[in-house]
């Protein structure tokens, strides 16, 4: 069994808590495992019955009668025993068909149609069931229904919205029981997509390159009325060959305009890149005044959710070890719970001839997590002198008392330098100096 222990956590501190919880993330990340494998586990094994455990999985033919809410209401309900908690699981919760109310339709089930007023969906079901005090409801879904924008528009602040990614490092590196620099090429290369992980070779390529066509882009087009996936898949590309470069959507309608020789207006790029961080492709990473203390500017970085997914856009072909370990980096540091930006400051100095001019300075990641905050530079290799030299040269200029990182590739100890700068492996900053 692959552990999810963060995640399994976080289903534990919510349960009991009165609000349905909500279980979303890319598809094919492990929501259904996480609840029907995992959690189900750890209820069993702290006394709860296996007949007050009720999953109800709509994919099923034999369920196929329960997608009608009203249905689907009626069974959880006369299967829950009064006088204990019954924990309810319904998996691909979007299958679950809108209706008009029936005490408007002479009690017959119609399917409702887009405009109708007073129709009852899966919404209903959740929270009306979350309400009774013996039923504790997990529901997970994928489909464009269940993308993360509409999720938070349909239930509001009434339901625990428990979001989960691929395998992280942490996870991946316990699964295969070390931490090695083969350990860490082959998840930068092929990321942490649960069956993806369980495959080998060819097929690792062959699965992770098939999910963009058969499933995501799939998604992406039927959920915003898109008839065609050439432009979303050239945009997809771009952000995919120019991880850690700062963008914006000018910027990268420009970029489309020199590659695929045609054009697109920035106001498309910005709502196809919205479509991707809904559907939990990408994340962005804001600029941030490391001076100012603010937010600057409309540049932006966008980094996969998956190394492997990034890779398989561009046929395992493009392998820059330095956008894969930033990539792996960002990914790490969300999923233990930071912030992240872009770190920009300016600073005023003068040149040979005594002219004042105004140099910019970049950081790759400013991460905060409660007290802490770190500056972070990513480096595939620093042996040369002239590399370390431009990985630290902003941190040279920024005269804090915060704690500023270079993470490199390298199966390296942490070391401290004069400057009080921290030089650290890959490994040990991902599994243990962030923890």
């Amino acid at each position: 069994m692959i552990e999810r222990d963060l995640y399994l956590s976080k289903l534990i501190s919510a349960k009991g808590n009165g609000f349905p919880k909500i279980i979303t993330g890319i598809r094919r990340c492990g929501k259904s495992y996480l609840l029907k494998e995992i959690f189900k586990k750890h209820l069993l094994e702290t006394g709860v019955l296996e007949k007050n455990i009720i999953v109800i999985e709509l994919d099923d033919l034999k369920n196929v009668k329960y997608r009608n809410p009203i249905e689907l209401d009626k069974y959880i309900r006369e299967r829950c025993e009064e006088g204990v908690m019954n924990y309810v699981f319904i998996d691909e919760l979007q299958l679950v068909t809108p209706i008009v109310n029936p005490i408007y339709t002479n009690g017959k089930y119609v399917l409702a149609k887009k405009g109708d007023k007073d129709i009852i969906t899966f919404v209903e079901v959740v929270l009306g069931l979350s309400r009774e005090k013996h039923i504790d409801v997990y529901a997970s879904g994928s489909n464009s229904k269940m993308l993360s924008s509409d999720v938070i528009t349909e239930f509001r602040d009434k339901a625990t919205n428990i979001s989960i990614s691929p395998l992280s490092f942490e996870e991946f590196s316990k699964y295969k029981g070390n931490a090695s620099s083969d350990v860490v090429f082959e998840y930068m290369r092929f990321g942490g997509m649960p069956l993806a992980v369980l495959k080998t070779g060819e097929e690792k390529k062959e699965y992770l390159k098939g999910l963009f066509q058969t499933t995501y882009f799939k998604d992406i087009l039927e959920h915003n009325g898109l008839r065609k996936s050439e432009a979303l898949d050239s945009l997809c590309n771009i952000i995919s060959e120019e991880i850690g470069q700062l963008f914006n959507s000018s910027k990268i309608a420009n970029t489309y305009q020199s590659v695929v020789k045609s054009k697109i207006d920035k106001e498309t790029v910005e709502q196809y890149i919205n479509y991707f961080v809904d559907a939990f492709i990408i994340k962005e990473a804001k600029r941030f005044d490391v001076k100012g203390n603010s937010e600057i500017g409309a540049l932006r970085k966008y980094y996969f959710i998956d190394n492997g997914l990034r890779n398989a856009r561009l046929n395992f072909a493009y392998e820059d070890e330095g956008q894969m370990i930033e990539n792996m980096v960002y990914n790490e540091l969300i999923y233990n719970g930071y912030t992240v930006n872009v770190g920009a400051f300016e600073k005023l100095t003068s040149d040979k001839d005594g002219k004042s001019i105004r140099k910019h300075y970049e950081i790759d990641f400013i991460a905060k997590k409660g007290s802490k905050k770190y500056y972070i530079q990513v480096c595939s290799d620093m042996s040369s002198l002239e590399a370390k030299e431009r990985e630290i040269r902003p941190f040279l200029e920024l005269r804090d008392s915060f704690q500023k990182i270079v993470v490199i590739n390298r199966p390296l100890e942490e070391t401290m330098d004069a400057n009080g700068f921290i030089t650290i492996g890959i490994s040990d900053f991902l599994l243990r100096f962030i923890k």
